[in-house]
């Protein structure tokens, strides 16, 4: 990995978290996807507009399917980590999310690109499933009726599951396809924020108890959310995929940190070092 990769992965981990942090603090559902979704389709406009005149994209159908496809599997992962929030801890809830991502997607990566594992990757995967279990709150977590603990677990695996989905597509898109990762964000948010917008508007109480109540938080995420992608997706432009989504998960030690910090959740020690163990192993997969 280029030391310029790895300087846009490690700022897009501190962004990252950041919103997520935000995202937690608000705790608004679906009609909080709307308002950052819209907070970022008004915010981008300016830069989006610039680089469609300067060099108008030219992606063939392939390219719109990619595109479209992303923006659905945001939509899912965004509604998936922002209802997970409401119901459990951002500190169970952020890690498992970002552990399980990386872990599906090279799992994905194996299947779809014939990757084969060495014994350093296997190792990271029994890492990681240690990891996974800590955060939880141990194998207790996961046997315990307590439906906190168990909405937690279920929301991060399945927010896991959707970032692995959109990883391996918006990489094929970038990478393959040479799709601009600046519109390839802003036109999957655009799609997003088109599905979301009928079921937010049959709600408009909703909407403006969220805009009352959280407009500052929804435009800071709005501003953060594409700022980290973008980052992210230029670095698959410039090292390997494979290398480029486990790295990504440095954000899930800041993002434990603040939810057992900031929030106060507890058990801080016990869920950075799972954290800690996820992160190993994510650098294991990587390496192997």
């Amino acid at each position: 990995m280029t030391f310029t990769a790895l300087g846009l992965i490690v700022t897009a981990a501190f962004i990252h978290a950041t919103w997520n942090l935000l995202a937690k603090q608000a705790s608004g559902g679906p009609a909080f996807v709307w308002l950052y979704s819209l907070a970022a389709f008004i915010l981008y406009a300016p830069v989006i507009v610039v680089l469609v005149f300067l060099d108008p994209p030219e992606y063939g159908l392939g390219g719109w399917i990619f595109i479209g496809a992303s923006g659905i599997l945001h939509l899912c992962y965004s509604v998936a980590l922002q209802r997970g929030y409401q119901v459990a801890d951002l500190s169970v809830v952020y890690p498992l999310a970002r552990g399980t991502g990386p872990l599906i997607s090279s799992l994905g990566a194996m299947l779809l690109f014939g990757e084969r594992p060495t014994l350093c990757g296997v190792i990271g995967i029994g890492l990681i499933v240690l990891g996974i279990l800590l955060v939880s709150g141990g194998s207790g977590a996961l046997l315990s009726r307590d439906s906190h603990g168990l909405n937690g677990i279920a929301f991060g695996m399945l927010t896991g599951l959707f970032i692995a989905s959109y990883t391996l597509n918006d990489a094929y898109a970038v990478k393959y396809l040479l799709v601009s990762p600046i519109l390839l964000d802003y036109f999957g948010n655009s799609v997003r924020l088109a599905f979301l917008t009928p079921a937010v508007l049959l709600s408009p109480h909703r909407l403006r108890k969220e805009s009352r109540l959280n407009l500052r938080l929804g435009l800071a995420v709005g501003a953060l959310v594409p700022l980290s992608y973008i980052l992210a997706l230029f670095a698959m432009r410039l090292s390997p995929v494979s290398y480029v989504a486990p790295a990504r998960e440095l954000s899930m030690l800041v993002g434990s940190f603040l939810g057992a910090r900031v929030l106060d959740e507890g058990n801080i020690g016990q869920r950075l070092i799972g954290a800690a163990l996820m992160v190993v192993g994510i650098v294991a997969l990587a390496v192997g």
